[in-house]
């Protein structure tokens, strides 16, 4: 068990993770590389993305509609174009120091 607990490379727990999730998963080197972490970096970022999204909408910047397959579209609220504009604007600006 020590050696689990030694230091391992940082990629060692995203290639775990996923055959974690997917337990029935088998492929090669190149395959993991290409296919199989981009899911890892997708699934990672989708509760970042949604963090994102919430902010978003509780902020007017962007709306939330409900389809009826239950899941929700984002659009950018026209009203509130110009306050995205410099909201972006400010972000990408650089800080006066």
């Amino acid at each position: 068990m020590s050696t689990i607990n030694a230091s391992h490379p940082d990629m060692a727990v995203d290639i775990l993770e996923y055959f974690i999730r997917n337990p029935d998963a088998a492929d090669d080197l190149e395959g993991i590389a290409r296919f199989r972490l981009l899911d890892q970096i997708i699934y990672r970022h989708v509760g970042d993305i949604s963090d994102a999204l919430n902010w978003l909408v509780a902020a007017g910047l962007l709306t939330r509609t409900k389809v009826p397959s239950g899941e929700s579209l984002y659009s950018l609220n026209r009203t509130r174009r110009a306050d995205a504009e410099s909201f972006v604007a400010q972000c990408k600006s650089p800080r006066a120091e």
